[in-house]
């Protein structure tokens, strides 16, 4: 059978190498994957109606899922691992993931969980999810106090991104996907804006197969790729999800450029450059009206790259972009009040508890 795929990329993983799939029609490549791991049984967790998959070719449950960030939870999890139980299903079966990023996160930590490890194909259908959420094996959900808090790292055994999926986003989803795209420019993707949709998605993906080969598991160089992530997860629990997560990395992005040059590490045309990339894809650049500045430096200090209790952003700089750590609170507050804010104001939040005293 002809693969209607119209790009391919590897992840370089040894034994766990899989494939991505990238172009219209792709998810027929599915009953062939399935067959592969020698699975007799599939569940397929789905945001997307039940007939959007062809037949698996072995007995499968099909599970109903939601997308969006108030359904990222441990909770979930648990709900979808007891599923998979009694259903008998077992580590020598498969599940399959369809829907945007909240789905591909959730699924794909059920799947780490369950057995303590069983085969995931993930078949992401929004931008955000196939240049980003669905490549790599992060898995992960929220807490109260901070996104994707909570995750281990499992790998799929393939990756299919149909792009004909993407022709069925509202508007504002399609441009949320825009914003991992924006922050490959100044990870080793520039010039992207200028690729038909489908490159673009297939250059992202090799870029972000060539950082994880090198660097499974976050130890250095994989830093890279939560480039604008900092301020960005924070603007999102921050505005409880208001901003979306392509919209919030958007602005983070913006940000890591002021905060570069505050710190001298990139000059004044290259910090306008971040905010020239981000705005040509039509994102926001601007700070919410109304968002609380002691609510995002607490939600900063407890993001996942943060060592001790400093501020750790990855900036750019004159050998490419690298995790900084110690970033003064003092430069970051300045920085943050001296953005432009949006005419269109969140809802007033109020920060985290303090962390436990030591």
């Amino acid at each position: 059978m002809s693969e209607p795929a119209r790009h391919r990329v590897d992840v370089a993983l040894g034994d766990r190498a899989y494939p991505v799939h990238i172009g219209p029609g792709v998810r027929a490549l599915l009953p062939r994957l399935v067959a592969a791991t020698g699975a007799r049984r599939a569940v397929v967790v789905s945001a997307r109606p039940e007939g959007a998959l062809p037949p698996l070719g072995v007995e499968t449950l099909w599970l109903a899922a939601r997308d969006g960030e108030e359904n990222k939870h441990l909770g979930a999890v648990a709900g979808l691992c007891e599923r998979f139980a009694r259903f008998g299903l077992t580590r020598s079966d498969v599940v399959v993931s369809c829907g945007g990023g909240t789905t591909t996160d959730t699924v794909g930590l059920a799947a780490a969980l369950y057995h303590r490890g069983t085969p995931v194909i993930h078949l992401p259908t929004s931008l955000l999810a196939q240049v980003d959420a669905s490549i790599g094996g992060k898995t992960g959900v929220n807490l109260p106090e901070g996104k994707n808090l909570m995750g281990a790292y499992w790998q799929p055994r393939a990756v299919l991104c149909d792009t004909d999926f993407l022709a069925t986003l509202p508007a504002r989803e399609r441009v949320n996907g825009y914003g991992e795209l924006a922050r490959c420019h100044f990870i080793g993707a520039p010039g992207l804006a200028a690729l038909p949709l489908e490159q673009q998605i297939a250059r992202s993906v090799a870029l972000k197969a060539s950082v994880v080969s090198r660097d499974e598991r976050d130890q250095g160089l994989r830093h890279i790729l939560n480039y604008g992530h900092t301020l960005g997860h924070a603007l999102e629990r921050a505005t409880d999800y208001a901003l979306r997560h392509g919209e919030a990395v958007a602005i983070g992005t913006v940000f890591a450029g002021r905060l570069a040059g505050a710190l001298g590490r990139i000059p004044a045309a290259r910090v306008a450059e971040h905010h020239d990339v981000v705005s040509s894809y039509g994102l926001p650049t601007r700070l919410p009206a109304a968002v609380d500045h002691d609510a995002l430096v607490g939600y900063m200090r407890r993001d996942k790259k943060a060592e001790g209790h400093d501020l750790t952003f990855v900036l750019d700089g004159p050998d490419g972009p690298e995790l900084v750590t110690g970033v003064p609170e003092a430069l970051v507050r300045a920085e943050l009040a001296a953005m432009p804010r949006s005419t269109a104001p969140t809802a007033p939040v109020t920060g985290p508890e303090p962390a436990p005293a030591h």
